[in-house]
């Protein structure tokens, strides 16, 4: 068995934490950082005092600020959030539902921005959260804009099922993936929660390659579909403009 280096043992203290496991005391870090106790205690020691963690009053330990500071650097979330925001905001006054942006990283979809209606559908999403590509909007909208190559992968690869209604059949995930593109729209109902749908549009760079999408998730039972797709569209086209795409010019 090969030995873990240095950082490697590190970063695993820092990956034991995730939405679901955002507090752990230390028998838990060692655990699931695959580490001894003593070198667990050593590492979430120098991370603690470095500012990485932090430790409450009952010993539980907590991601800290400093990699929040860190992690806001980030070039591909600080500057397409900041563009978005305002169309964000927009899309949101609009429909007063929740409202998301978010990128493709590999398989997973992570969410970069989110807008919370005080009496919106209640979503399982916060800034930062990753979700499979097939079962959202945003997911859908970003791999059906991706390489070709890296859609057949997706497809190929086991499609993990939330509810009865979550695209298994890689078949017909082809067919939305192809629908998707012709109509610069993603509709993706109750696969994540019976109770919600999602309405998500592409957002192209400066070149035209999609680099983010942009959803409005609403109550499935309420949903206006032909009303959110333009509305969804226009937040995607308006964050696009910005940050430096050039819609093609219609044949005149």
């Amino acid at each position: 068995m090969t030995a873990r280096s240095a950082p490697d043992r590190l970063l695993s203290v820092l990956a034991a934490f995730d939405h679901e496991h955002p507090a752990l005391c230390l028998t838990d870090i060692s655990r699931r950082a695959g580490l001894t106790l003593t070198t667990a205690h050593r590492l979430v020691g120098a991370l603690t005092e470095w500012g990485a963690l932090e430790r409450d009053e009952a010993g539980v330990y907590h991601v800290g600020l400093r990699l929040w500071e860190i992690a806001a650097l980030a070039p591909r979330a600080l500057a397409l959030r900041q563009v978005a925001l305002p169309y964000l905001e927009d899309l949101y006054e609009a429909t007063h539902e929740n409202v998301q942006l978010a990128v493709r990283d590999g398989s997973e979809v992570v969410y970069t921005e989110w807008l919370s209606g005080r009496s919106a559908v209640g979503v399982h999403i916060r800034v930062g959260a990753r979700w499979p590509l097939h079962a959202t909007g945003v997911g859908l909208a970003l791999l059906a804009h991706s390489a070709p190559d890296v859609q057949e992968a997706y497809c190929a690869g086991p499609l993990k099922s939330f509810t009865p209604y979550t695209i298994t059949d890689p078949e017909r995930l082809r067919r939305v993936l192809a629908d998707v593109r012709r109509t610069e729209a993603a509709v993706s109902s109750r696969q994540v929660t019976e109770d919600a749908l999602s309405v998500a549009a592409p957002v192209r760079g400066p070149g035209g390659a999609v680099v983010a999408a942009v959803s409005v998730v609403v109550p499935q039972a309420d949903a206006q579909v032909p009303v959110l797709i333009p509305a969804v569209r226009m937040a995607a086209r308006g964050i696009s403009r910005a940050l430096g795409w050039q819609p093609p010019q219609e044949p005149g």
